[in-house]
């Protein structure tokens, strides 16, 4: 693959607040996801970027399949993936009827991309990888194909690390408490915090809870604001969600 030029993409995402230069272009008959830095703080996000997808490959994570170095950073290209971002967020806000529309879905489907994520999230955890910057808009969600992609996980960053600054980047409605406290241990269990939020978004809906009493209780214990009264780690919340969820475990959590 040749150098990708903006000049060549058939769609330019120019309102976001990353950083980066994102757009897609086509190349021999196939579609891709070009993600380039124009600031130090995005160079060094996609930097973070590349070891993670190093560390980590799941069928859920859309990971890059080209790299090319530049004056200003790494530039990524993934493969482009069909969907629906269930957060699309802007420099000009956010829109969220991906979110609504996969609210509505059948449960069953839903838990399924639930266990996507999960399942992701326990390779993450295997790899020495803690979640930062987890919320919807990373969920791009195929509703033809009903499959779910993890996407922009560009802030994960080995375990465990101290806060040296006054917050991490992310959604308050999916942040931990330790996020916004300078000299805190973000750890595993700050994961399970994002993940639990996670459950909570995607099978709650304008009607109301979705779930059962059994979920429930379980994101309730995965969102204490005491870290050491939640779950662990990812694979302790997922062993967890797939008895309330009455679902045997899978061969190798």
């Amino acid at each position: 693959m040749l150098q990708p030029n903006p000049a060549d993409a058939f769609i330019v995402f120019d309102a976001q607040d990353s950083g980066c230069l994102s757009y897609g272009i086509e190349s021999a008959g196939q579609r891709w996801f070009v993600k380039t830095p124009k600031t130090s703080e995005a160079a060094a996000a996609l930097t973070r970027a590349l070891a993670l997808h190093a560390a980590v490959q799941h069928e859920t994570i859309v990971c890059p399949e080209a790299v090319f170095d530049g004056t200003e950073g790494p530039t990524l290209v993934y493969p482009w993936c069909d969907g629906t971002l269930l957060n699309h967020a802007t420099i000009h806000g956010s829109d969220r009827s991906g979110l609504a529309r996969f609210q509505q879905l059948p449960v069953p489907e839903v838990e399924a991309a639930l266990d996507a994520i999960l399942e992701a999230h326990v390779a993450i955890t295997i790899a020495g990888y803690v979640a930062v910057d987890l919320y919807d808009g990373c969920f791009l969600y195929d509703f033809d194909a009903h499959r779910m992609h993890l996407i922009d996980l560009d802030g994960y960053r080995p375990r465990p690390f101290i806060l040296s600054s006054d917050r991490l980047p992310g959604s308050r409605r999916y942040m931990a408490p330790e996020e916004f406290i300078r000299g805190a241990s973000i750890d595993h269990r700050t994961t399970v915090h994002a993940l639990g939020r996670t459950l909570h978004h995607l099978l709650d809906a304008p009607a109301g809870w979705r779930g059962t009493a059994d979920q429930q209780a379980v994101i309730r214990q995965a969102t204490e604001p005491e870290p050491s009264n939640r779950y662990p780690d990812p694979p302790a919340l997922a062993y967890a969600w797939q008895r309330a969820t009455r679902r045997c475990r899978p061969s190798g959590w």
